[in-house]
């Protein structure tokens, strides 16, 4: 790892490339790093010792100090001459990263809601998903953003993927989303058969188990679907040519809807079905 000198006077200091950006991410300037890095080795100093020990200048290093005191770095004690005490690095970081963490949640959650707000007024809310991975991640959204209800047929499912639809699903069930799946009990995708009741395990939402044809769909609040499509070869999922059609207008996924309907409460899919609480 590249090592990046910071000091040329007093206590020598050597800081690793990716603390001096951590540190950048938690919005310390360059002045601010060397004082506070500073701080750090000698734990407690007047500003005099911390210009000395970091080379930020004698006619910066109150401002700099200053300014990292209300930044939650250093604590000032204080007396004649005042004192600055470092705040322990596990301290710093923790706060930070709680209040970085709200920060992105709060965000994510504004920006979400915009983006939910616009995409039925695209002109053609229609679109293509290629490949195994960003349809995994358009599932997953889809069923983050399920307020009231989800349908899903899985003739099929992605390696590595069940655990993942799983925790998903299980979250939406403890927001009180109404889900019911009707989901293959074995698949072959790619090289390997994958056994969808033993990966999925216990699932709070009713389920049904049916050797369906292999395609995936998912409606979400009778809004947004998601079906998705893979070429076969020899009877087995190809799963790079998975291609995936994201469709939010809303007449067509009401129609969806209707058919999933349909076709959950029909007499003989019943009989051909077992019912998984």
């Amino acid at each position: 790892m590249k090592q990046a000198p910071k000091y040329d006077g007093g206590i020598k200091i050597t800081i690793n490339r990716n603390t001096l950006d951590a540190l950048k991410i938690l919005g310390l300037t360059d002045y601010e790093i060397q004082a506070y890095t500073a701080t750090i080795s000698i734990i407690s100093g007047t500003a005099t010792e911390i210009s000395f020990a970091s080379n930020v200048p004698r006619s910066k290093i109150y401002e700099v100090l200053k300014s990292l005191s209300k930044k939650g770095f250093v604590e000032i004690i204080r007396g004649k001459p005042l004192k600055f005490n470092v705040i322990p690095p596990h301290e710093v970081f923790q706060k930070s990263r709680n209040n970085i963490k709200e920060q992105l949640d709060e965000a994510e959650k504004e920006l979400n809601r915009i983006y939910e707000e616009q995409i039925p007024n695209v002109p053609a809310p229609i679109w293509l998903v290629h490949g195994p991975d960003k349809n995994m991640k358009k599932e997953l959204e889809i069923i983050s953003r399920a307020k009231n209800s989800l349908f899903i047929i899985s003739g099929f499912m992605f390696k590595d993927e069940a655990q993942k639809f799983k925790e998903s699903l299980n979250k939406a069930s403890k927001r009180g989303v109404h889900a019911r799946a009707v989901v293959a009990p074995l698949c072959n995708v790619d090289d390997d058969k994958i056994d969808v009741i033993k990966e999925l395990g216990q699932l709070n939402i009713e389920m049904k188990i049916f050797q369906l044809p292999h395609i995936k769909l998912i409606v979400r609040d009778e809004k947004e679907m998601l079906i998705t499509f893979c070429k076969l070869k020899d009877e087995k999922i190809i799963s790079q040519t998975a291609i995936g059609i994201w469709n939010q207008y809303s007449e067509f996924v009401e129609t969806i809807s209707g058919v999933y309907n349909f076709i959950w409460t029909t007499e003989l899919f019943n009989k051909l079905s077992v019912n998984q609480q």
